[in-house]
């Protein structure tokens, strides 16, 4: 017979399976809560789940942490809508590695510093921001709140906060600019077409975007069994919206498509991506060139040696493929690897302040977020984002105080280490 101790064991290893999945760790316990534990303080590692998973904030003041907003998302949001956000790929593996990972490296705080005053503000590519906490790009944000975009670009702007808009945007770029009041970024899917894309930034530059960052990890089909088992429950009439059947017809709905020659463009993936049509992209603009999707050391140094000027370090949130490999773990190689000569940003699966703070304290310039935002908007419009970014702040500022930091550039690899 099984001991109590391997009773234990396989318990937490069966909460661990089930916290591994998007719908549980994502924070979308409640379809579980019930049966797991009802009305329970929820075992490790669900402690960054709701306390009672079936009870929804109502306001966003409510949310202690970005995980509260989730529940309320999901609440509001059609089911195929929902499954969009939440999707990794195949297995999602990855999808669980952008969480688990960071259980890898563990901080060092250092006492004895006065930490009454801490500076959060970062230079990115010559900008100053009040914080390293930058909006990633999503798209297609109405499907998730009328506000979309533009509610998103209001909750960056009342903390200051970069914000990187998708090709896939709800909204026109000169719309998001306006809202945010200050340049942002273009997430740019070069798709198969070069007129397109060059099209697409030579708008976005226009429009007052100081950067685009070309999306290089999006080069073949994704099967996001997350959104295809959601999308049957979802009884809407969705046709009005999508053409599953028309890429060219699905597009014209699109922002930044509208008024383009869309006849010679097959998908907006970009198998035919290489190292010529970046460089080409890059000649047809004035604004800062950054790659996004880079997981290999070996990329970011010929990025470093072609001048580009930053990368992303992106596994697209576990949206473009299922390698297993996270972002936080790769991040330490590449940035030993291009030896400062580039500002690196890094996205996928952050939560916490305490995860920002550890990409901080290996190299990273600043860390991009993105579903814990939108998570907000679906939950509350723009008033969600801005609590979201607010709860990010708060626990940024307070790891940086315990790592007896009195500003961003004082976080240094010493002070983080593997377990």
């Amino acid at each position: 017979m099984s001991s109590d101790r391997d009773i234990a064991a396989n318990r937490r290893r069966f909460l661990q399976y089930l916290a591994s999945s998007p719908l549980l760790a994502a924070g979308g316990a409640s379809a579980f809560a019930e049966t797991l534990v009802p009305k329970a303080k929820l075992p490790d590692p669900l402690m960054w789940a709701p306390l009672d998973a079936t009870r929804i904030i109502k306001s966003p003041k409510e949310a202690i942490n970005v995980f509260d907003l989730e529940p309320a998302m999901r609440q509001n949001v059609p089911p195929a809508h929902f499954g969009y956000m939440a999707s990794g790929i195949d297995d999602e593996v990855t999808l669980r590695r952008n969480r688990e990972d960071f259980l890898k490296f563990q901080l060092r705080p250092r006492r004895l510093v006065d930490v009454s005053k801490v500076d959060m503000s970062v230079d990115i590519l010559g900008t100053k921001y009040d914080s390293p906490i930058v909006l990633a790009p999503v798209g297609g944000q109405r499907s998730f709140h009328d506000d979309g975009e533009v509610g998103a670009a209001r909750g960056a702007k009342a903390g200051n906060h970069l914000q990187i808009m998708s090709t896939m945007t709800s909204y026109g770029v000169e719309d998001v600019i306006k809202a945010r009041g200050a340049p942002i970024w273009l997430q740019l899917y070069a798709t198969n077409s070069q007129g397109v894309a060059e099209a697409i930034v030579k708008r976005s530059e226009n429009a007052g975007c100081s950067a685009v960052a070309i999306t290089v990890d999006r080069s073949g089909g994704r099967n996001q069994e997350t959104l295809f088992r959601l999308r049957p429950s979802d009884t809407r009439d969705c046709s009005g919206c999508h053409d599953r059947t028309n890429l060219q017809t699905n597009l014209k709905g699109r922002a930044m498509f509208q008024g383009l020659d869309l006849a010679g463009l097959r998908n907006t993936q970009s198998s035919n991506l290489n190292w010529d049509r970046v460089k080409r992209i890059r000649d047809a603009t004035k604004m800062k060139v950054l790659l996004k999707g880079i997981l290999a050391w070996e990329d970011a140094v010929m990025a470093a040696d072609a001048g580009i000027d930053g990368i992303i370090v992106s596994n697209h949130g576990a949206r473009s493929e299922d390698s297993g490999r996270s972002t936080i773990d790769a991040l330490p190689e590449i940035v030993e690897a291009v030896k400062g000569r580039m500002p690196i940003l890094v996205d996928s699966g952050f939560r916490r302040g305490s995860d920002i703070v550890k990409a901080l304290c290996m190299g990273a310039t600043a860390v991009c977020v993105g579903r814990p935002y939108i998570w907000g908007l679906g939950a509350f419009g723009q008033a969600g984002v801005e609590r979201a970014l607010e709860l990010l702040r708060i626990e940024t500022y307070a790891m940086i105080q315990q790592m007896g930091a009195q500003n961003v550039k004082q976080l240094v690899p010493a002070m983080v280490r593997r377990a």
